[in-house]
Parts: structure tokens; sequence; C-alpha cells
């Protein structure tokens, strides 16, 4: 009879053993716990820890509410200024509704890499070039909310944040754009240096109208002139030569080349002729001619 009840007890221990590894679950911090009981979904999400449902009756799936990365494969495009390129991007999703995730779609991650696809080509596509390297910030946006519209209600999923990768031009594009970008670099050197040749020479003006206003810093601007050459290790000697030296001389030459010949016998007021020229000799009267008069 003891041992009758002995074993009972052994039964009735497993029975319970069993029961409660079937009736207890385990959910993480990152999950939340879905219940189907009979194929019908409770309405209560089950929260990280221990949880009891009902062996047989119930089953819970558990679903991870961390951020999901995945990366969108690249896709060749065409751009509304009819440029062929190639662009990949990356999507950062996370569930917020973990019902609708296992009742309305059946692989949520295969789905939101569909639709990211769909979008990366319809966004891309109605943008320029000039609008996809500039503005990334703009085409993000885009296609974060053209991602997230079906996903969002209908599949309880969130899309955080979608950002463009890469953009791969072809060759002749990429060799289009540095000619581009060179020739607009030598267009703002040429305008700076423009720039500065024009602020230079108002400066200048504005110097000589203060040196023409005081005699004197014309002889200190070249001794100034002399110093910083012999500040240098050269073998260039500089002479100042005085500017009213110059002027003296001009004007001598000016006085000379003015001046009128000498009046003398056989001589007139006339400069000197220039050119070949013929002189009468008288013939004597051995000659047999008679003289010219």
């Amino acid at each position: 009879m003891g041992a009758a009840v002995a074993v009972a007890l052994v039964v009735v221990a497993a029975i319970i053993v069993l029961v409660l590894s079937l009736s207890v679950r385990l959910v993480q911090q990152y999950q939340r716990g879905v219940v189907f009981r009979f194929g019908r979904v409770l309405d209560r999400i089950r929260q990280p820890g221990f949880q009891l449902i009902i062996p047989v009756a119930d089953r819970m799936v558990r679903v991870s509410m961390q951020t999901t990365v995945i990366g969108v494969p690249a896709q060749g495009v065409i751009t509304r200024d009819n440029v062929t390129l190639t662009v990949d991007a990356v999507v950062y999703y996370r569930v917020v509704d973990p019902v609708k995730v296992l009742v309305n779609v059946r692989d949520y991650s295969s789905a939101v890499l569909q639709v990211a696809q769909t979008a990366l080509r319809s966004v891309v596509g109605k943008a320029d070039l000039d609008t996809l390297l500039r503005d990334r910030d703009r085409i993000n946006a885009e296609l974060k909310a053209v991602i997230d519209a079906p996903t969002e209600k209908p599949w309880g999923l969130l899309i955080e944040r979608v950002e463009v990768k890469d953009v791969a031009l072809p060759e002749g594009m990429k060799r289009s754009m540095s000619r581009q970008a060179e020739a607009e670099r030598e267009r703002r050197a040429r305008v700076i240096a423009a720039d500065g040749e024009f602020q230079a020479s108002r400066r200048l003006a504005d110097a000589s109208r203060a040196m023409a206003n005081t005699p004197g810093a014309y002889q200190l601007r070249l001794l100034q002139t002399v110093v910083d050459v012999a500040a240098e290790k050269n073998s260039t000697l500089v002479m100042p030569f005085p500017v009213e030296l110059l002027k003296f001389f001009n004007a001598f030459t000016e006085g000379v080349g003015g001046r009128a010949a000498p009046v003398g016998p056989g001589r007139t007021e006339q400069g000197p002729t220039l050119g070949p020229t013929t002189e009468t000799v008288p013939a004597t009267e051995g000659d047999g001619h008679r003289p010219e008069r």
C-alpha cells in the first residue's frame, strides 16, 4: 500500500513538472509575447519575464522589438534628367505592434526590403542628378515617407531612418563633372585675382595722390626701395638717380635741338641739309669753256 502511494505521488509530481514546463514561458527584455488560444489572438501582450500559458490550448510567439537594419541592394535608376546611375540604401525599422506584424504580414523583413527597393527607384527617378548629390537629406526624407506609408499602420512597423548609401556614376559623367568643377574653380580664381588687382589699383591711385601732394615722398620711397633691395643677399647694385637731373637733361636737349645755326659768309640761317648736294666750281680760261654765272 505504501509503495502504491509513493508511485502515485511520483506520477503526480511528474505530471505537475510537465505541466509547468509546458505552461511557463520566458520573454526577454527586447521581446514581446503574442498568445494564440485555439488559433485566436489574445488582446493582452505578454511583457518581459516569466509568463504562464495554458498547455495545448495556448501558443505564444515572441516578437523582437529591436531596431533592424537591412541593406537595399544596388538599383539601376534613370534620373529625371536622363542620367543612368546605380544607387543603394540602408533602412532602419522596428516593430511597434507585434499583433499586426504576426497577423497582417507573413515575412515582414522581406516585405520591407521589397517596398524599399520600389521606393528607391521611384524617388530617385523623380529627382535630377544635382538634387541627388547635393540635397541628400531631402531624398532620405522622401524615401522614409514613401516606405513608412504602407508599413506603419497596416503592418505595425516604424521606419526610423532611411539613407542613400552610395551613388555610382558612369565614367563619362565623372569626367564631365570633374571638368565642370575645374572650370568653376578656375573662374573663381580669376574673379578673385581681378578683384585683388582692382583693389590694388585703387590703393596705388590713393598713394600716388598722397605722394603728389608731398614732394619729398618720392625721394623717401626711392630710399626705401634701395633699403629693400640691399636687405637681400644679391649682387645687384642700385644707384639712386635724381629725377630732377633727368628733367635738366631733357630741357637741355630740347634747347640744343631748337637753336638756330650761326650766320656767316656764304651761309644762311637754314639748318643742315639732308641728302646729296652739288657745288658749282668756276671754270678757268684754259679749259676753253666760259665760266658759269
